[in-house]
């Protein structure tokens, strides 16, 4: 029992807030409501939470050495000691496996996809993660095949415009990721992370300029749309851009401020007024999707 608990703690449980990504197709193709898409969607995201679990344990035990040096990975149990490669590894690999069978029943575009994503992110651990700007633009892929999943699984047409609004703002958390790291580290940095030393904080500083502005005009594009409007039945999902707006420049004030950013994920569980914007999004969105006549009021 005490291994499987372990084999779960490296599966990294809170990262799992990533695989939220697969409930954009069901909310914004109106079918949140309805029992059997839902049902599809929640299987897609526990898919999606064993097949990245996969590859954090992968990566764990390919960059073993490196984690016992760092200062918060090497109390990870496998870089640690307490759980054996030599048992993670196959476990694992079971779990993957019976996942990606699961998404084949789902549908074989789900289960391509599903494979899709795990063969990118094993080439990643192995390679990719060595290509300066390749690194970022792969971790970037796997949140824009997360969205790519969440509508695949419940067989509706994903909009472009949400798949750009992805690719910016994954493409900003995984730079701001490699900011946080270069400057955390130090001096250890290149020790921890060999591609780091192809960056430098005023590299980054500027891409980061670069992927914020263009996240906040993608999205701003998408809700003033004719497309979008005609889709929901509202012309008023603009509202929602100050709380992206909001959720961006918060994001990094801790970048920069509090020097946060190493862990997107811990970031949303933990940052109160970052919380608060996102729910507040999210109820914003369900009404104007869902009950666009509540706003008539404004015209």
């Amino acid at each position: 029992m005490t291994k499987i608990i372990l084999l779960l703690h490296s599966m990294r449980p809170k990262q799992w807030t990533k695989n939220v990504l697969l409930f954009g197709g069901i909310v914004f193709s109106r079918h949140l409501f309805d029992a059997e898409p839902f049902l599809r969607a929640l299987i897609g995201f526990a898919v999606f939470c064993v097949l990245s679990g996969f590859v954090y344990v992968l990566n764990d035990i390919t960059d073993i050495e490196k984690d016992k040096m760092h200062p918060k990975k090497r109390l990870r149990p496998i870089a640690a000691g307490k759980l054996a490669p030599s048992f993670a590894m196959p476990a694992i690999s079971v779990l993957a496996l019976i996942a990606l069978a699961a998404a084949y029943h789902i549908s074989p575009a789900f289960a391509f996809v599903s494979a899709l994503y795990l063969v990118i992110q094993v080439f990643y651990s192995y390679k990719l993660k060595h290509i300066v700007m390749l690194d970022i633009m792969t971790i970037s892929a796997g949140f824009v095949i997360r969205a790519l999943a969440g509508a695949v699984v419940v067989d509706v047409e994903f909009s472009n415009w949400l798949i750009a609004c992805t690719i910016f703002l994954s493409l900003f958390l995984a730079i701001a990721k490699r900011r946080h790291e270069l400057v955390s580290l130090g001096e250890d940095a290149i020790s921890h992370r060999i591609i780091l030393k192809e960056y430098t904080p005023q590299l980054l500083d500027q891409m980061i300029s670069i992927v914020t502005a263009s996240t906040i005009l993608a999205y701003t594009l998408y809700t003033m749309s004719p497309e979008t409007a005609q889709k929901f039945g509202t012309k008023y999902l603009y509202i929602t851009v100050p709380f992206v707006l909001y959720g961006l420049l918060r994001y990094l004030y801790l970048v920069y401020r509090k020097e946060m950013g190493g862990s997107p994920a811990q970031i949303l569980l933990d940052d109160a007024p970052l919380i608060i914007d996102i729910f507040l999004w999210i109820a914003c969105i369900l009404i104007l999707v869902y009950w666009p006549d509540i706003y008539a009021l404004f015209g």
